[in-house]
């Protein structure tokens, strides 16, 4: 259908995963890619090589999007590369996941870093860019443990539900210049951190879902794609729930 042609986009945390998914499914609509991840090691070279046998121009950047200064340069970079960004998708994330009586403080201060302020310095660094073009569509990644919250992960949750709230604002914001930002909030996803849970922990949890099942990455990327297009013009500042009716 080629929903995203002619459009750039700007993928953080896409070297695999939900991020890689996305960033192979707006290619496959049309779109430009940009990408980052951490380091330049064999899943960036191989997802970048996978984006450019689509069709389209795909790049990727070794930056940590944590770092203001990095995040900067990488909108900086992106914009020589491609004339213009689009599409932002702050996906970059992690967990240390622990009850609070066991969680250490830099294991607290190292998810609001890389989940929560990575969204700030992308957001910080891109709004000019879309300032400037009057146009503009920012999609961050929540969690539905931060709709929710969760036992053993009260760090990332503050770090998810810290993103619905800071999505929301942008929203209000940015609106005047015809800037939309909305949130993702998946559940239960299939990805190499759910394929490490005993399969009994897995059957367990996929009880909990009305659909009884888990997601796909593609299933995420669905509904990115959506907020991405010109179908959801008229849709910004909210959180839509990829979860088989999980927090329902």
């Amino acid at each position: 259908m080629e929903l995203l042609k002619g459009k750039v986009a700007l993928i953080t945390g896409a070297a695999r995963g939900i991020g890689k998914a996305i960033a192979l499914k707006f290619a496959s609509e049309g779109a430009d890619v940009a990408f980052s991840d951490l380091n330049m090691d064999d899943n960036m070279k191989a997802t970048e090589s996978e984006l450019q046998a689509i069709g389209v121009k795909a790049k990727g950047y070794a930056s940590n999007a944590a770092s203001l200064a990095d995040s900067e340069q990488l909108v900086t970079d992106v914009v020589n590369d491609f004339g213009r960004i689009d599409i932002l998708v702050n996906n970059a994330g992690i967990t240390r996941d622990n009850l609070l009586m066991r969680m250490q403080e830099n294991d607290w201060d190292m998810v609001l870093t890389v989940n929560l302020k990575s969204a700030f310095n992308l957001t910080k660094a891109v709004q000019r860019i879309m300032m400037k073009q009057r146009v503009g569509s920012i999609i961050n990644m929540s969690s539905v443990v931060g709709v929710n919250g969760n036992a053993g992960q009260s760090n990332y949750a503050a770090s998810k539900a810290g993103m619905i709230g800071f999505t929301k604002s942008i929203a209000q914001e940015l609106g005047s210049r015809n800037i939309r930002c909305n949130a993702i909030a998946p559940g239960f996803i299939e990805t190499e951190m759910t394929h490490k849970l005993k399969e009994d922990v897995r059957e367990a949890w996929i009880q909990t879902i009305p659909l009884r099942r888990s997601g796909k990455p593609a299933d995420v990327a669905d509904v990115a794609t959506f907020l991405a297009s010109d179908l959801s013009s008229y849709v910004s500042g909210q959180v839509i729930n990829v979860c088989g009716g999980m927090s329902t």
